[in-house]
């Protein structure tokens, strides 16, 4: 009752307030959930060990494969560090490129040290490329160290409700304390995807910064199928060795919206492809 009450709340259909409120029983009691226009069964067909389908509408799961398991979740962590940007930074502000940030392991977007960009251009660099430098200068103009940051983060999943959530730094860097499960994955990607800045970004197949200094960047989606003709409108990559291959995707199809988590895929564009052929067959509204 509590995980439909809260995936409820992450769908829109009660606001969520920002810090956990003393007693929900009332205003809880009257949430009702739509049931599923129908459910998928694809589960000896997908390479990934951690699944979940949400229908966007219904606030209701129509697919589900180990949805409580807690798992690596590689860069799908960067929906949390975009959450707590937006949720608390103008995009407008010019933030300087801190050193130490071209030295972050994993994808980059080689962000030049000592220049400036704004907010806006960091958080698209977050989340098309899915660059660490990025990560890494977002988290200390935040917070001012990584630690801090970190544990803003878990502060705010906390908040959220995402109780098979840890994270330990804001790129989805392999880590023995950082871990969440496809069903807190999607709620947060539900949550962030609320946010126009980010879902605009999310959607984006590519785009162009420049710093204050005059250097421009280019960088595209790392999201595959974003570049083919699919009804994936937004979406997420994520890989480590740990994690294998992650993918966050907000379908719109026959009239309805879904959002897919893969965790732990060992091919995560050919999972996706079932998905999408099953999800097409769903009922027109």
């Amino acid at each position: 009752m509590y995980r439909s009450i809260l995936a409820a709340l992450l769908m829109g259909i009660v606001p969520l307030p920002a810090t956990p409120p003393q007693s929900t029983s009332a205003p809880l009691a009257q949430v009702q959930i739509a049931p599923p226009v129908s459910r998928l069964s694809i589960a000896e067909r997908l390479s990934a060990s951690g699944v979940i389908v949400l229908d966007l509408q219904g606030g209701q799961q129509i697919y589900g494969k180990q949805t409580d398991v807690e798992r690596p979740m590689a860069s799908l962590t960067k929906l949390m560090t975009a959450l707590l940007i937006v949720e608390n930074h103008s995009l407008d502000v010019w933030v300087k490129i801190p050193s130490g940030a071209d030295k972050v392991d994993g994808s980059k977007a080689y962000l030049p040290e000592g220049e400036q960009f704004t907010v806006g251009d960091l958080l698209s660099a977050l989340l098309l490329p899915s660059a660490n430098d990025a990560a890494y200068t977002l988290a200390l103009y935040h917070s001012g160290s990584i630690t801090a940051f970190v544990d803003a983060m878990n502060a705010r999943a906390e908040a959220l409700g995402l109780k098979g959530t840890h994270y330990a730094n804001p790129s989805g860097i392999d880590s023995s304390q950082q871990w969440s499960t496809p069903q807190d994955v999607a709620w947060l990607a539900a949550f962030a995807l609320r946010n126009p800045a980010i879902r605009s970004r999310m959607g984006k197949r590519g785009d162009r910064i420049v710093s204050r200094e005059g250097t421009p960047i280019h960088f595209t989606h790392t999201h595959a199928l974003m570049h083919a003709a699919t009804p994936i409108e937004a979406g997420k990559t994520g890989t480590t060795e740990a994690a294998k291959q992650c993918l966050v995707s907000l379908v719109k199809t026959n009239g309805r919206e879904y959002l897919v988590v893969l965790l732990h895929s060992l091919q995560r564009y050919t999972d996706m492809s079932i998905i999408l052929d099953d999800l097409k067959k769903q009922p027109v509204l």
